[in-house]
């Protein structure tokens, strides 16, 4: 998801300001609103001083919610406010501040259903629904297996310091021949595993 959001702000007219990539069900949610808004000095016990929050330092560029499905309703209603009006309040603060920030939304959750459970705002749901990418498993697009693992063949390089430069035939029929339930993550650390048992720079069947 991460990749795709990454590649939308690239190909956009906002490339040349920031991007900031944020799990939002990853951020504690008594930090939450002061991570993405900020927050004024002395506002909260441990504020030493004021701190711009994502949404100001995002400026005319783009900040990624990842996993919004796994946030609360009172998150949802504060990032609805923000979506609808294009200002917030830092925590504490007396002055409202303005966001041009575009918002790119993401979850592994089923949207729908969270809305007819009562967890997740139908509201706030059509106001992020403006363009929709479907982004299918592995399993559903073996053809760009290929492509993909030859993308993270650099990362593994990098991250093992094996000099493995290339996926022999075999492995790749069984990399396409195999289901992929943990997605690019269990592809990553497949090929992370091969490149670290196999002895010179290409990767075999079996590594």
């Amino acid at each position: 998801k991460e990749l795709v959001a990454h590649a939308l702000h690239k190909h956009s007219p906002r490339a040349n300001n920031s991007y900031i990539p944020l799990n939002v069900a990853a951020i504690p949610k008594d930090l939450i609103e002061s991570e993405l808004f900020g927050h004024e000095k002395g506002s909260f016990t441990g504020a030493i001083s004021t701190r711009k929050g994502y949404f100001e330092l995002a400026g005319d560029g783009t900040i990624l919610l990842d996993e919004i499905g796994d946030t609360s309703p009172d998150f949802q209603t504060k990032l609805l406010r923000v979506l609808q009006e294009r200002s917030f309040y830092p925590v504490g603060g007396e002055e409202p501040k303005t966001t041009h920030a575009r918002v790119i939304a993401a979850t592994h959750r089923p949207v729908e259903q969270l809305i007819k459970e009562g967890r997740f705002r139908e509201d706030l749901y059509f106001r992020l629904k403006v363009v929709e990418i479907l982004v299918p498993p592995l399993r559903d697009r073996p053809g760009d297996i290929p492509l993909i693992a030859g993308a993270l063949l650099g990362r593994v390089r990098e991250e093992t310091h094996r000099e493995v430069h290339r996926i022999s035939d075999a492995a790749m029929e069984s990399l396409l021949s195999y289901d992929w339930p943990g997605n690019i993550r269990e592809l990553e650390n497949a090929l992370m595993r091969a490149a670290i048992v196999a002895r010179g720079s290409v990767i075999g069947e079996d590594h």
